[in-house]
């Protein structure tokens, strides 16, 4: 095993637990700080020799807690998890720059690393070009309920990153350690009188804010870093080609959202609040351009008497003139003779009209119009390069790279939308509105009596029709109501803010062609597509089709060619870039047949989608509904990316970002950075296949992998589909139902209320809850049963599998973040939990325990290792620190959902005292496993 020195993380833990402590010795009584104290040394204890009467002993000091000193022990012990959190994460970040100062080639997935790998290859830079203009790397953010944290939780955990990072500095005097240190003991403080749970449930506008504070915080910063840092290896690596000058670097960064624009399941998100969240993320983009235009108005003091201006830029400034009055009021000479800094408040000016009409629409006022606002984000681009082109034609080049280069990055990065905001509805939405709008016309058929075939040849024979099509009639249900309207919005606020303000409208539950049509069809009541008096095509609407069960993944290739073997189709297809967009569901394939039929499904899907449209010339997008746990397609991003089939990705990715994955990769510049640059480098090497022949999937292995998928969906199907007690077990040996109380989300838990089925739950509170009773089965469930079926005692299987993990990324990416999973389970823990259940729980617990030995022993025999994280010391001893702070938390919480579940419903008030332990107890076990859902 890889050894890592992590003395220096370990003092800082140490510093931490020690602030905690005094914290907790001043801040509360006595009694929470002596039993925090005496369960983190006992359960240490029993991680390193099991004692049963200590054990015992153990247990009884919890049960003889009362409710209120039960929720200080557990928000010490999840305050802890934060502390820790930090300091991983800042030990984490001080390891990559030491590595940068020691000149030596950098880490695996950093730029420089990738470069030279893909230049030992043989790649000329002919050959990088080409990957880099089709190069486009795009996170969508997500509102999904898995981060746990409050964003007051959030906004405190930057503070002390940012205090834990100044403690580094060798350079500190005494004193000044001394004064960080007691900086760091205050917002400790502060932080331990911030109620991490949320009294209130979050609504959709909570949620947008959620979203831009990481913008605010971090990606403004760090998107330029990005940039520089690609160029920085392009000058290291390619210097015999000319370096970084001899490229050209495409704006490859582009973010998502889906906050404020998925309303599938969600009643809370409508046209109203689509509307409110591009407007705020427009008016948050342009607040910070006006911040960086007063940066550059500082620097850019050049005098007209010593530089001459290029003609472009003179054009640039004589085509303001209009606006010098109204921008300059009583100083129409301000800057004479400074042409950069006019230029520049002119620009500020027109910057800041924008921003007043936002917040005039915001604030439910009639719209002002644009007035001084620039037209489009491409006018604002255009400013820019006029002074930098400027600056360049007098000699002042260097000055050009600095500064304004990174403001030129962002406009191109983030226009003035910030992220494309998705619109998501279930299928069966449309249809209903299509059936509605049909019956109230007398010459169209009725819409549900159609076949398959009958639907689509109407829905395209209508969108070829020239012109917007009349509404046939008023009197509309709310639902066909609110789709309408959600178009309009989507046509207004393209003319508003941006043309790029929204990426696909995707569709959940998509089963068969006429699904993708009929949103066309409602979408072109709002002018969004169809075809023009002049015969020619319009279409400014991206749909994507999202498969999500296995079922539908399995037919994905005759859906998906049915629908581009359309005509209409294709020639609005060709009017929104020739680029299908196809979205595939981690979560709910992976709940629905387990991890090994979900993962080998997704998998043959991204084959399928790349041969149906490449055969018809056809590019696509594939969009990656990962969550943050494996069990929700999680995982290391980078190494995910090399995982997807070879020749499938071509420079063009596109996933979702989800819940406590936000706060992971996102919180701060640093790892942001790191984070960025590990997708896009993985996308690089994943798309070589552009330029140099990539070695296909070997026939033998995909067979096999057949064979396994089969079988684990077998195993995993026979216990969540055909066990008795199954979903009775999952109810009352999980916390599942308590994880609905922490309002952490503003969807509902499920899809039909009342209904406790598999279906019916959503994977986020199905992989949380498994989670939380640590037994994580989403992740790993069947791999261990499809393993040994397969292989039995014959030793060259063994060795086929091996070579798989070798010389397969898919294979390895599969069965390590299982492993990783895997190795976050704990039996002796999960059995308490099935206790909660009664006798009917043990049969239940008896098949998952069998199953976890099963996998634990096969996935050891197929790594070659003597224990799962083998390969992942880091990893090892993280979970190492954690299991002693954890397993105390657990106890806590089976006591606490005893207590909350046996008070009468009549009895509110002893309810309510067990439902805060259990709720903190909650929050605590997500902040130390570091994944909810």
């Amino acid at each position: 095993m890889q050894r890592v020195d992590d003395k220096n993380l370990r003092a800082r833990v140490k510093l931490f637990g020690n602030i905690l402590g005094t914290v907790l010795a001043e801040q509360e009584r006595p009694q929470v700080l002596e039993t925090v104290e005496a369960l983190r040394k006992g359960f240490i204890d029993l991680r390193q020799h099991e004692d049963p009467a200590k054990r015992r002993a153990l247990m009884r000091l919890i049960g003889a807690l009362d409710p209120h000193t039960l929720s200080h022990v557990v928000r010490a012990f999840a305050t802890y998890f934060l502390l820790a959190n930090i300091a991983e994460e800042d030990f984490a970040n001080q390891q990559r720059r030491r590595h940068v100062q020691s000149g030596e080639r950098l880490w695996y997935g950093s730029f420089d690393d990738t470069l030279r790998q893909l230049k030992a290859e043989g790649v000329s830079a002919g050959q990088l070009q080409q990957m880099l203009d089709a190069l486009r790397f795009q996170p969508v953010f997500t509102a999904h309920p898995t981060e746990a944290k409050r964003r007051a939780v959030l906004e405190a955990q930057r503070r002390l990153y940012v205090l834990a990072r100044r403690l580094n500095d060798p350079n500190l005097a005494e004193h000044q350690r001394r004064s960080l240190d007691q900086q760091i003991l205050n917002q400790v403080q502060v932080l331990w009188k911030t109620d991490e749970v949320r009294i209130q449930k979050p609504v959709v506008e909570d949620e947008i804010k959620n979203g831009l504070f990481y913008f605010r915080e971090t990606l403004f910063d760090t998107v330029p870093r990005v940039y520089r840092n690609l160029e920085r290896a392009l000058d290291n690596v390619y210097a015999d080609e000319g370096g970084a000058k001899a490229f050209r670097v495409p704006a490859f960064l582009r973010f998502g959202s889906w906050i404020g624009g998925d309303r599938d399941g969600n009643p809370f998100v409508t046209h109203d609040v689509t509307k409110m969240a591009v407007r705020l993320q427009s008016r948050e983009v342009l607040k910070h351009y006006r911040r960086r235009i007063e940066e550059l108005q500082v620097q850019l003091t050049h005098s007209a008497s010593l530089v001459r201006p290029s003609p472009v830029f003179e054009a640039r400034m004589t085509a303001d003139e209009d606006i010098v009055a109204e921008a300059f009021g009583a100083k129409p000479g301000r800057y004479a003779f400074e042409p950069y800094r006019r230029k520049l408040h002119l620009m500020h000016y027109r910057l800041g009209r924008q921003i007043a009409r936002i917040e005039t629409l915001l604030d439910g006022g009639s719209d002002p119009g644009r007035g001084a606002g620039y037209g489009s984000e491409d006018d604002l681009l255009a400013d820019l390069l006029a002074i930098s082109d400027s600056l360049i034609s007098h000699g002042d080049s260097n000055v050009a790279a600095a500064e304004l280069q990174d403001m030129i990055a962002l406009v191109r990065t983030f226009g003035f939308f910030l992220a494309e905001l998705d619109i998501r509805q279930e299928s069966s939405r449309h249809t209903q509105a299509v059936a509605e709008l049909f019956a109230k016309a007398p010459n169209l058929p009725d819409y549900n009596e159609l076949n398959e075939s009958a639907r689509v040849g109407v829905l395209a024979d209508l969108l070829s029709h020239a012109g917007t099509p009349l509404l046939y009639a008023q009197d509309l249900s709310d639902g066909t109501r609110e789709i309408l309207r959600v178009m309009r919005t989507m046509a207004d606020l393209r003319r508003e803010i941006s043309p790029r303000a929204f990426g696909a409208y995707v569709i959940s539950m998509t089963h068969q062609a006429s699904h993708v049509l009929e949103v066309l069809f409602l979408a072109s009541f709002a002018g969004l597509c169809g075809r023009h008096q002049d015969g020619s095509w319009h279409c400014d609407i991206r749909v994507a089709p999202l498969f999500e069960t296995i079922d539908d993944l399995a037919k994905i290739e005759p859906t998906l060619e049915q629908l581009l073997d359309v005509g209409t189709y294709r020639a609005l297809l060709k009017q929104s870039g020739n680029i299908q967009e196809v979205m595939l569901g981690y979560s709910d394939s992976c709940k629905d047949g387990g991890i090994l039929a979900s993962s080998w499904s997704l998998y043959k899907a991204q084959r399928l989608i790349s041969r149906s449209t490449e055969t018809r010339g056809l590019a696509c997008r594939v969009f990656h509904g990962r969550g943050g746990s494996v069990g929700r397609g999680g995982g290391p991003t980078h190494d995910a990316i090399l995982a997807q089939p070879p020749g499938t990705v071509n420079g063009d990715i596109k996933f979702t970002e989800q819940g406590e994955v936000l706060s992971a990769k996102y919180s701060n510049a640093d790892t942001a950075t790191y984070e960025l640059t590990m997708g896009v480098s993985g996308l690089i090497k994943a798309s070589r296949c552009m330029s140099v022949a990539c070695t296909p999937d070997r026939a033998d292995f995909i067979e096999i992998m057949d064979d396994l998928a089969q079988r684990g969906e077998a195993s995993y199907r026979d216990l969540t589909d055909r066990t008795p007690g199954f979903i009775d077990y999952f109810y009352e040996g999980t916390p599942v139902a308590e994880i609905g109380l922490l309002n952490i989300g503003s969807r509902p838990s499920h899809r039909s209320k009342g209904d406790r089925s598999k279906y019916s739950v959503r994977a986020i509170p199905w992989v949380f809850a498994w989670a939380q009773s640590r037994q994580t089965i989403p992740a790993w469930y069947g791999i261990g049963s499809a393993l040994k079926g397969w292989r039995g005692d014959d030793a060259e299987r063994l060795q086929t599998l091996r070579a798989m993990v070798r010389e397969w990324p898919f294979f390895r990416a599969l069965l390590s973040n299982s492993a990783m999973s895997l190795s976050k389970s704990e039996m002796s823990i999960a059995r308490e939990y099935a206790d909660l259940c009664g006798e009917a729980g043990g049969s239940v617990f008896d098949r998952i325990q069998a199953e976890f030995n099963e996998s634990n022993t096969q996935m050891l025999e197929v790594f070659e290792a003597d224990e799962l994280l083998g390969d992942n010391r880091q990893l090892a001893m993280s979970l190492a620190r954690r299991n002693p702070y954890l397993d105390p938390i657990n106890h806590i919480q089976i006591i606490a959902l005893r207590h909350y579940r046996d008070a009468p419903e009549s009895d509110q008030a002893e309810r309510l005292r067990w439902q805060l332990p259990l709720l903190r107890s909650i929050n605590a076990l997500a902040a130390g496993m570091r994944n909810t859902g």
